[in-house]
C-alpha cells in the first residue's frame, strides 16, 4: 500500500510517498481533517505558514496515537521572509505554533514574495539569507530536512553554489497537462527529490472528459489516475482533500498506468485553472474563496 511506502532523501531520512495537503483547510477544521488522515494511515502531512492553519496541525499530531517518530510534518516559509533573522524567527515560530520540538521538513515557500512570483526577480541574496537560518536549523536538530518550493534553476544554482548544505526538495506544481520536466531533471540531478502539489490541477482535471474516458477504462477515478501518474514519474504527490472518503481514494493507486497511456499523458495539453487561477502560484496575488475541494 502507497501509504507504507518511502522515498530517501539525501540527509538519509525517509518520507512517506504520498502527503496530504492542507491548503485552504481552515485552522478550525485542520485537526479533524488530518485525524482522519492518521486514522486511514497517512503519516505525512504537508502545511505551510502561509496557510494558517499550523496550530490545527499541530494538534492533531500532538494528539495522535502513533509515535511522533512514524509521522512526518512539512511546512513553509513563508514566500516574503528573505533576511536571515527573519527566517529564523519564523522558524521558530513555527515550531511553537505547531507545538512540536522538530520539524521533518520545511522549505522556502517561493523563490519570490507572491506579489512578484516569476515577475523577473530572483531575490539570490535574500534567500541565501533565508536558507543559512534553514540550515542553522537542520543543524540544531529543529529541522530534520531542508529544501525549497517552486525554485526555477538559477534559484538552486544560487543555493547548491553559495550554501553549505544542499536542498533535499524541490516542490513543485506538478500534473498532467503541466510537468515540467525539464526542472524536474536538473532537481533531480542535484539529489533532490521533487514533490507535485496540486497533483489533480486543483481540481480542474475533475472535469477532463478525456481524462475521465482514461481512468474509466483502468476502473478508477481521475484523481486516482492523477496520483498514480506523479507516482510513475518518481514524483510525490500532495492532493489535498478535507473529505475521508477521498483521502481514502486517493491512497487507492496500486495500480499501473500503460507505458502508452503514459506517453500520452506526459504529453497532453495543460489544464484551465478556472477560479484557482487566483493561487498565487497560477496568479501572482492572493487567494480567492470557493477554490475545488481536491487539489
Amino acid at each position: 500500500m502507497i501509504l507504507n511506502e518511502t522515498f530517501p532523501l539525501a540527509s538519509g531520512v525517509a518520507i512517506p510517498k504520498l502527503g496530504l495537503g492542507t491548503w485552504r483547510i481552515s485552522d478550525d477544521d485542520v485537526a479533524r481533517v488530518v485525524r482522519d488522515a492518521f486514522q486511514i494511515g497517512y503519516r505525512h502531512i504537508d502545511t505551510a505558514q502561509a496557510y494558517g492553519n499550523e496550530r490545527g496541525v499541530g494538534e492533531a499530531v500532538c494528539d495522535s496515537a502513533a509515535p511522533r517518530d512514524e509521522l512526518f510534518v512539512t511546512t513553509k516559509l513563508a514566500a516574503e521572509s528573505k533576511s536571515y533573522a527573519d527566517a529564523a524567527d519564523r522558524i521558530d515560530a513555527s515550531l511553537r505554533t505547531l507545538g512540536l520540538d522538530h520539524i521533518d521538513l520545511m522549505l522556502i515557500h517561493s523563490p519570490q514574495p507572491w506579489a512578484e512570483f516569476r515577475e523577473g526577480g530572483h531575490f539570490f541574496e535574500g534567500n541565501l539569507e533565508a536558507w543559512r537560518a534553514l540550515e542553522d536549523a537542520y543543524r540544531a536538530g529543529k529541522l530534520r530536512a531542508i529544501g525549497v518550493s517552486n525554485f526555477e534553476r538559477a534559484d538552486l544554482d544560487n543555493l547548491l553554489d553559495h550554501g553549505s548544505v544542499a536542498p533535499m526538495v524541490n516542490q513543485l506544481l506538478a500534473h498532467v497537462g503541466s510537468t515540467p520536466f525539464d526542472l524536474i531533471d536538473y532537481s533531480r540531478s542535484k539529489g533532490l527529490l521533487v514533490q507535485a502539489y496540486s497533483p489533480v490541477a486543483h481540481g480542474a482535471a475533475l472535469g477532463n472528459a478525456d481524462l475521465g474516458r482514461l481512468a474509466d477504462r483502468y476502473g478508477v477515478s481521475i484523481a486516482q489516475l492523477c496520483i498514480r501518474y506523479c507516482l510513475q514519474l518518481g514524483l510525490l504527490p500532495l492532493p489535498k482533500t478535507a473529505t475521508a472518503a477521498h483521502m481514502r481514494e486517493n491512497a487507492t493507486v496500486d495500480f499501473v498506468i500503460s507505458d502508452t497511456d503514459m506517453a500520452a499523458l506526459m504529453t497532453a495539453k495543460g489544464s484551465d485553472y478556472g477560479e484557482a487561477s487566483a493561487f498565487p502560484v497560477f496568479g501572482k496575488k492572493r487567494q480567492v474563496a470557493g477554490a475545488n475541494e481536491k487539489d
